[in-house]
């Protein structure tokens, strides 16, 4: 029955266990043995000991054995070993009570887990197999070495401790989706943290497939490597880029994009906190304070206050923090008060009802000056961070110089315009007979300079002249054009005197400007004002591209005065230019103004003449500040504005 059989077949029998049959396969594997010996005569090997061991162990106890085994033909060449498991079954045969021997050679299979087990030992891959009802076993180690702990044989609770809060439920979800979702189930990878002896976490990656039998999983199959120094490399360079490619307009800006690129990748929460002095080192007996200007939460954490009223006194803990420029971390007990004097109290309630477990101070350096500091939080379960964790936190912090740097240099343009431009924007003159008032408001976005402006002087014979222009431009180059255009079209005006007409006087200044390249583009219009003896006023104005002048009656609604506009200055010069006309009454008001006040990305430049006309009509009353004010009030502050009204007195 057994000649045949692929499987090797002996049958011993007698208290000496002789050897009463063999199979070819048995004789393949172990050689040719003499029918009829003893089993210690039949199997005299040097490790036959362990084969006669077991049969003596059925002949005595009555039950089966099943031994894996090797055996080598050539004791001097190891290449020639086989490998097989054998049973030894107790059996009723013709001379008595017997053995009954089968044993499989399993070579193959044998060498190809040797080979497998020393590659991935090779690539320093921990291996491990989970079976179907939870229960793992480690095949090529390296969890206690990395977590100091005892390999866990179950995936429960105690396991699970060992990964970071924030990475379990991924965890958890990751293996739903291999195992259950579609017909099939998949390959399960996931990149997760755990927790390594010295208390840091580490990044894993995971990758596991499972073995299926007769259509069910029965086991899965898993590789982990530890990518701690890979994963931190590209999450370094993320961050920096992320960093770098910040463009915020004024600091609060720039740092809201700051503190959303570090949450929740390296801490749970961030706010930023600038001092209220820009030199350094500090006065030493000076009070400074620390104004916040931004912050971000991780996903999970109660909102953060607002911003409003966020100052805090700097202590001498923060003064030392921020001299030595280098990261310093508090720990705090849950639930336990902030120590003070840290963060604004505002924020130290806030830390302490999201149940902050550190807090960490890293100064702001932009070339050698300090700024401020950002803190951050660890929160809830979210490990204290580490000096890896904190030193990769300052770098990305750090790396925001560049971006900050210009920010400021951006505001020191933008204050050194302003300057210039409130340097020629002088008061209106008084009148007799009328009223003036001016109004200018930079744009609300520090990326706008502007070159917006008006004049207002008076001539030897009493003549007032109203001057209001725009140089194209957004930069200091605009505001310092704008002081030069302002300039030229006061002296050409005064030179020309009383006689010489708007129109004459623009196109002087239009071949002035065009000759000396002053601006390459530019809008201005200039008007002339004589009173007569009714108490009535002429007006005279011409304007270069610029809009209409608004006539405010006494009586009656707003209208813009007619008469089409000329082209702008530096454009075309020789072109003529043309003079209009037209008599202010007792209580009229003359409006004249840039275009930041009517125009808006939103609506088209007519809509905002009409809200303009609608709502000087209502304040008509409003004495000229107030009424300018209440007007720049319809800015959306893109652009800047400015504003220049005359009022003729009413009769007496």
């Amino acid at each position: 029955m057994f000649d045949g059989t692929v499987a090797a077949v002996a049958v011993l029998a007698g208290a000496e266990g002789r050897l009463l049959y063999t199979n070819s396969a048995f004789t393949r594997l172990f050689g040719a043995r003499r029918i009829g010996l003893p089993a210690r005569a039949a199997f005299p090997d040097s490790d036959g000991h362990r084969f006669l061991a077991v049969l003596d162990s059925v002949r005595a106890t009555g039950r089966a054995r099943q031994v894996v085994g090797e055996r080598r033909t050539d004791p001097g060449a190891p290449g020639q070993a086989r490998h097989f498991v054998y049973s030894c079954s107790p059996v009723t045969t013709a001379q008595g009570p017997g053995i009954l021997v089968l044993a499989m050679d399993t070579t193959a299979e044998t060498q190809t887990l040797q080979r497998y087990e020393a590659l991935v030992s090779a690539v320093s891959q921990m291996v491990w197999v989970m079976g179907a009802d939870g229960t793992m076993e480690e095949l090529v180690p390296g969890w206690e070495e990395l977590t100091g702990s005892p390999w866990h044989p179950r995936a429960d609770e105690g396991w699970y401790r060992r990964i970071h809060p924030r990475d379990r439920e991924k965890l958890s979800a990751a293996w739903r989706r291999a195992a259950w979702d579609g017909e099939r189930p998949g390959v399960f990878e996931a990149t997760f943290r755990v927790r390594a002896g010295d208390g840091s976490y580490r990044h894993l990656s995971t990758r596991s497939v499972p073995v299926l039998r007769d259509g069910r999983i029965t086991e899965w199959v898993a590789a982990t490597a530890d990518i701690e120094d890979a994963w931190g490399t590209r999450l370094r360079e993320r961050l920096l880029a992320q960093v770098a490619a910040v463009s915020g307009a004024s600091l609060p800006e720039a740092f809201a994009e700051v503190v959303k690129v570090v949450v929740p990748e390296l801490t749970d929460a961030c706010l930023v906190l600038l001092l209220s002095h820009d030199e350094w080192p500090l006065p030493e007996h000076a009070g400074v304070t620390a104004r916040r200007i931004a912050s971000a939460t991780r996903p999970g954490l109660p909102a953060p206050p607002a911003l409003k009223g966020q100052r805090v006194a700097v202590t001498p803990v923060v003064r030392e923090a921020l001299n030595r420029r280098e990261p310093v971390t508090f720990r705090l007990e849950p639930g336990a008060p902030v120590p003070p004097g840290l963060i604004p109290t505002v924020s130290e309630r806030w830390l302490t009802a999201s149940g902050a477990t550190s807090l960490t101070l890293v100064p702001l350096v932009v070339d050698d000056l300090v700024l401020g500091y950002a803190a951050t939080s660890s929160n809830g379960d979210t490990p204290i961070p580490g000096p890896a964790e904190t030193e990769l936190l300052r770098e990305v912090l750090h790396h925001a110089q560049r971006p900050i740097r210009k920010v400021l240099d951006l505001q020191q343009a933008r204050r050194t315009a302003l300057s210039l431009q409130r340097a020629h924007l002088t008061e209106p003159p008084p009148v007799c007979g009328g009223s003036l008032a001016a109004r200018y408001q930079p744009a609300g976005t520090s990326g706008e300079i502007g070159g917006d402006w008006y004049d207002a002087f008076t001539l030897p014979d009493g003549t007032l002249v109203l001057d209001i222009g725009d140089v194209a431009g957004h930069d200091l180059t605009a505001a310092a054009a704008m002081g030069q255009m302002r300039s030229m079209l006061r002296a050409l005006a005064y030179a020309g005197g009383p006689e010489a007409a708007p129109a004459e006087v623009l196109a002087r200044l239009d071949q002035v400007a065009a000759g000396l390249a002053t601006a390459p583009l530019a809008t201005a219009l200039h008007a002339g004002l004589r009173r007569d003896a009714a108490g009535t006023w002429l007006l005279a104005w011409s304007s270069a591209g610029h809009p209409p002048p608004l006539l405010v009656p006494a009586e009656g609604d707003a209208r813009y005065l007619p008469g089409a506009a000329d082209p702008p200055l530096c454009v075309a010069p020789g072109l003529p230019r043309t003079t209009h006309t037209h008599v202010l009454r007792p209580g009229d008001t003359l409006l004249l103004y840039t275009d930041g006040l009517i125009e808006t990305p939103a609506a088209p430049i007519d809509e905002g003449q009409r809200r303009l006309a609608a709502e000087s009509t209502l304040c008509r009353r409003q004495s000229l500040p107030d009424l300018l004010r209440i007007l720049q009030g319809l800015s959306d502050h893109r652009d800047d504005t400015a504003l220049l009204a005359f009022r003729v007195d009413e009769a007496p």
